[in-house]
């Protein structure tokens, strides 16, 4: 059966915005010739001009966190604890089976920047859209964020999940869920000035934190989701395997049986 895939994942890169200043990944590029050195060092006698037009190999180093480009966030991220009590699951111990199940997909591109999503917009969502939630259906999120990766405001740009939202599928069996959004939560510089207002420290990532109620893990910083229809494909999301980690890079995808 012809098989299609959708790429959900941004490149790492850098000279963008796609993190907050003090986070912004770090890559150095070698070129061949920079490491033609190199590669001789390994062979006693051997002069970089037996090289293949002098050449060595291409290779880069990384300056990097676990939560750049687009990444799997383990429960150990959110806080100590999952489940009410738990060991909370660092990503190398996170269940395979739950990343590479059925998609669905929520449209909340037309709420505010800022907006905090709610049980009742989830549900008004999958009502839409005709779609019953199932255990390990892997949910994203397609915000306005989105749109405006790279771009100067894209961390601050989107909605964010709240905790009842967050709640409301995990509830229903929902172990992965994404967005498109630098985090599931609202950005925080929308967040700040309502804790100015308000005072209230549960609003700040009120989301992430449901992770102490019910285990879970999700994607930030999804591509592409404007091209996924509701239902109809399974997504793949299998975290890079990092020792006791609090996430896993992801070539996350959508897999669609045309």
């Amino acid at each position: 059966m012809p098989r299609r895939i959708v790429d959900l994942s941004v490149p790492l890169e850098t000279g963008i915005a796609s993190d907050p200043p003090m986070a912004l990944p770090g890559i150095d590029y070698l070129d061949h010739q920079a490491t033609a050195e190199q590669v001789v060092s390994f062979f006693p006698g051997m002069t970089t001009d037996q090289l293949p037009n002098g050449e060595g190999w291409a290779i880069e180093q990384l300056r990097i966190t676990t939560h750049n480009g687009t990444h799997l966030d383990a429960p150990w991220h959110f806080a100590s604890t999952m489940n009410k009590g738990e060991r909370a699951m660092t990503i190398d111990e996170m269940p395979l089976d739950w990343c590479y199940r059925p998609g669905v997909k929520l449209d909340f591109r037309h709420f505010d920047n800022g907006y905090v999503a709610t049980a009742n917009d989830v549900e008004a969502e999958l009502k839409r859209i005709g779609h019953e939630l199932r255990p390990l259906d892997i949910v994203v999120v397609n915000t306005a964020a989105g749109a405006r990766y790279g771009q100067p405001d894209y961390v601050a740009t989107g909605c964010g999940m709240g905790r009842e939202a967050t709640l409301y599928l995990l509830e229903r069996g929902v172990r992965i869920t994404g967005t498109d959004a630098w985090s599931w939560d609202a950005p925080f510089v929308h967040t700040a000035k309502r804790f100015a207002e308000t005072g209230d420290p549960s609003i700040i990532w009120e989301g992430h934190r449901a992770g102490i109620d019910i285990g879970y893990g999700h994607i930030e910083k999804l591509a592409n989701l404007d091209q996924l229809p509701p239902t109809g494909y399974e997504i793949a999301c299998f975290p890079y395997k990092i020792k006791s980690a609090s996430a896993g890079f992801t070539r996350a995808v959508a897999i669609f049986e045309d």
